[in-house]
């Protein structure tokens, strides 16, 4: 998350050496990637965006969901595209590249936007306060307005620079400047945040003829990106700096003798004082150690606390006092239990999370190449674990990062669960979910890098399953709801990075989790407070009293967990997440040691790790019934001329450039249907049909090779006759 912050300043370096042997990386051939209308990679026949209007504005249902003002009872899923362009990645679009754009987005089954950095652009190079760049700001205008007519909501950041609407910096996207810790405790932080949302979101559009603040195209604002209190001190932390910023001492004393009222009570309270503490001097000290626990730790989060609520509530009344109707968020990241208490009385939760992240660009940046089906989904589990139940629940940034080999799993992780879930909104983060072609003339667009999925084959194959698995419903949302009792501040222990332990999140495996307030003594099922029980204990008794079907094959031992629906299994032992519903099998696999069947799709052998997913395009959406099949092998890929430090590929020396090359894989499948005729062609990264490379009669059975003669791809086209 840090890094992110960090990475649009980093250095790139372009690369000189293949590091792998030509015959097992494979160079892909296209430039253009605008998806052809019409296409198998054309998802808007069945994945239509509606008009915005009045009935088409998003809100909150009566139980917790997001949902349309002309159907409240009916949840809808919102697949999220990130737009997070800076200059380095090519900024804003003309008129012309936003209305292709738009158009892609909605193509590609996308509903809702968030726009994330938009203040760094509109400032870039600018020496006056709120002196926003013209032509950046009508290129923002037009983008809002083309994605309002391809029917595609927006979310906002009030802020995401921790330079704001200042002007003299040149350093936006890069952790400097406090004012997100000010926005807190300064009236003057306050007053400028404010006027940053005048003068964007409540400035009259042009091209739709509204301020975006009254639109019904805008569906949510996080009031401020990542800005919790204990969060920023994190992103702040230097050698030699004390941890906790001097601006809070102040304030914390204060509070301190609302609670106390005299150092004598504080001294027993805490265990004693130092010599120089005196509470009526306002002279008691915060922690000298973040990782430490300590009564004065646990009072710090309390004040925490506190002040996180006040903030969030004057600064939503802001918006409101603006006209703003839609739903408001913040503190998007750090599932800890402050956090979590921070955003209860939030009308929406939205959380940030990442697997084996990465801090730079620079050469030295390293990553772990660990799977995350071997750590049981974590970087999914602990966001569920912060979510509070009844309210809307918004992953505004995931994912499962580049150059990790394991990647491919991201695309059934995230998607697969969060389906499960029943989460509203799924945002993988990136500088655009995708891109026009390759070869643009930018930085950041010479090569794939973390925090850019737009090029990469591999998180482009799994935002096109998470349509399906997510957007299109194939996963059912659990039936069972296991609740985490919260009382409130009593909750809160002496260790700051405290955060619901992994024993338990493992529940998010099987069915739906979350935050809510109650009583733990008249808490039939769920998760009581003090957190002494083991998740095995608790499926146990969801077996005993009928919840969890006595059927289901969860083993926590073994690290084997099956959805409370039966449609999703994680087998963390051999590295496998496989999903079988009736409108999409798939597996994630690390290792292939015997067949897997999902159902109607079996997967004979693989010769390495990858995805691979059957998706039904046609008739009634079921496998069973289909005559169009979309199937998706990903393996892994590289820029060419990539350079590592290690043989194990995790210190990067030379991030290289394009072509981007796919690592060659093949598996041996076969479907339990049989047709007159069948045929398989490759589907081009641009949707294009090429010539069939598989066909037969009778049974269907056949070898996969992402080697084809047209080039390397991830989608092929599987068409049954008779």
């Amino acid at each position: 998350m840090r890094g992110r912050l960090l990475l649009f300043a980093a250095t790139i370096f372009f690369g000189c050496l293949p590091v792998h042997a030509s015959d097992q990386w494979l160079p892909v051939r296209e430039i253009s990637l605008e998806v052809r209308a019409g296409s198998p990679l054309d998802f808007s026949s069945f994945l239509p965006n509606r008009p915005i209007d009045a009935g088409h504005r998003l809100t909150t249902g009566p139980k917790g969901h997001l949902a349309f003002a002309e159907a409240p009872e009916k949840p809808v899923r919102m697949l999220c595209a990130s737009l997070a362009w800076s200059p380095a990645s090519g900024g804003f679009p003309d008129h012309d590249g936003a209305d292709r754009y738009a158009r892609q987005l909605a193509l590609h089954g996308y509903n809702i936007a968030r726009l994330h950095f938009t203040d760094a652009s509109l400032m870039f190079g600018r020496q006056e306060d709120f002196d926003f760049d013209p032509e950046t700001l009508d290129r923002i205008q037009y983008l809002l307005a083309a994605l309002k007519r391809n029917g595609i909501h927006w979310i906002f950041d009030g802020l995401s620079s921790p330079r704001g609407a200042y002007g003299g910096y040149d350093d936006r996207w890069d952790a400097n400047g406090n004012l997100k810790l000010l926005l807190h405790l300064d009236e003057e932080a306050f007053v400028h945040w404010k006027k940053l949302q005048e003068k964007f979101m409540a400035r009259v559009n042009p091209y739709t003829g509204i301020a975006p603040i009254h639109d019904d195209a805008l569906a949510l604002v996080i009031l401020a990106n990542e800005n919790g209190i204990e969060f920023d001190g994190v992103v702040h932390d230097r050698p030699g700096k004390p941890p906790y910023d001097r601006v809070l001492a102040a304030p914390f004393n204060r509070w301190l003798v609302e609670r106390y009222s005299s150092t004598e009570m504080l001294a027993k309270a805490w265990g004693g004082l130092e010599d120089d503490e005196r509470l009526e001097a306002g002279s008691v000290k915060l922690p000298a150690d973040r990782y430490a626990d300590s009564p004065r730790m646990r009072d710090l989060q309390a004040f925490i606390v506190d002040v996180e609520r006040s903030s969030a509530a004057r600064m939503s009344k802001a918006l409101r006092d603006l006209g703003y109707r839609g739903l408001i968020s913040t503190y998007n990241n750090w599932p800890t239990v402050q956090t979590a208490l921070s955003r209860r009385d939030l009308e929406a939760v939205t959380m940030n999370t990442y697997h084996d992240w990465v801090g730079g660009y620079s050469p030295g940046s390293a990553l772990l190449q660990a799977s995350a089906i071997a750590d049981g989904a974590n970087y999914m589990r602990m966001i569920a674990a912060a979510r509070w139940l009844e309210k809307p629940f918004v992953v505004s940034e995931y994912d499962h990062l580049f150059w990790n080999r394991y990647r491919y799993e991201a695309g059934l992780v995230m998607p697969a669960y969060a389906a499960l879930q029943g989460w509203d909104v799924l945002c993988r983060h990136g500088h655009g979910p995708i891109a026009l072609a390759y070869g643009e003339p930018y930085p950041h667009k010479k090569s794939m890098l973390p925090y850019a999925i737009a090029l990469d084959p591999v998180a482009r194959a799994g935002e096109t399953l998470a349509a399906l698995l997510y957007r299109r419903g194939d996963i059912a949302t659990s039936g069972i709801t296991i609740p985490f009792a919260v009382r409130g501040e009593e909750d809160l222990g002496e260790d700051m990075q405290a955060r619901e332990p992994e024993r338990l999140t493992d529940l998010a495996l099987v069915g739906r989790i979350g935050l809510k307030r109650s009583d733990p003594s008249r808490l039939d099922t769920g998760v009581a407070q003090p957190r002494a029980q083991a998740s095995a204990d608790i499926l146990a008794d969801l077996r005993n009293i009928g919840i969890l079907p006595a059927a289901n094959g969860t083993d926590v031992e073994r690290g084997l967990y099956q959805s409370d629906t039966g449609e999703i299994v994680l087998d963390r032992t051999v590295g496998q997440l496989r999903v079988s519903t009736p409108s999409t099998e798939a597996a994630a696999f690390s290792s292939l040691r015997e067949p897997v069947d999902l159902g109607l799709l079996r997967i004979e052998r693989a010769d390495g790790n990858g995805l691979v997913a059957l998706s039904a395009l046609d008739g009634p959406g079921t496998l069973a019934d289909a005559r169009r099949f979309l199937l998706t092998f990903a393996t892994d890929a590289q820029n060419t001329g990539m350079i590592f430090r290690d043989s194990e590929e995790k210190v990067i020396e030379d991030f290289g450039r394009l072509p981007v090359l796919i690592r060659k894989g093949e598996v041996d499948l076969t479907l339990s249907r049989t047709a007159a005729k069948w045929k398989l062609s490759p589907v081009g990264l641009d949707g294009t049909v090429h010539s069939p490379v598989k066909s037969g009669t009778g049974p269907i059975s056949f070898r996969l090779s992402n080697d084809t003669p047209d080039g390397p791809t991830t989608y092929f086209l599987l068409e049954l006759e008779g």
